[in-house]
């Protein structure tokens, strides 16, 4: 009897409309600005105007980035007064990236 059992896996036969959500957020991962966003919140939330001093751009193009990650999920925000912080939307994001990494190190 083998250890790892895939049937789960096996059984999700993906919709055209699935394939094509998965296009969409892999394409959303093709943008380096936006991968390094993903990265600077990986060890905790921040404000845009932490983002964007870490990464030597404008606040605005920040703010623009976040919104296409946040329309995505892979990024939640916390409003907290008038500051609002951002932050990974789960871990299902560092395993992306962590396993995207891996390949390109393979």
């Amino acid at each position: 009897m083998h250890d790892h059992d895939h049937s789960e896996q096996k059984h999700i036969v993906p919709t055209e409309e699935m394939l094509s959500d998965l296009a969409e957020l892999y394409k959303i991962f093709g943008d380096s600005t936006r991968i390094k966003i993903l990265y600077a919140l990986f060890e905790n939330e921040k404000g845009v105007g932490d983002i964007a001093q870490q990464l030597g751009m404008t606040m605005s193009a920040i703010s623009h980035q976040l919104r296409i990650l946040k329309q995505a999920r892979l990024v939640k925000a916390r409003r907290e007064g008038k500051m609002v912080y951002y932050a990974l939307g789960d871990d299902h994001v560092r395993t992306i990236f962590a396993q995207g990494l891996d390949h390109i190190l393979e």
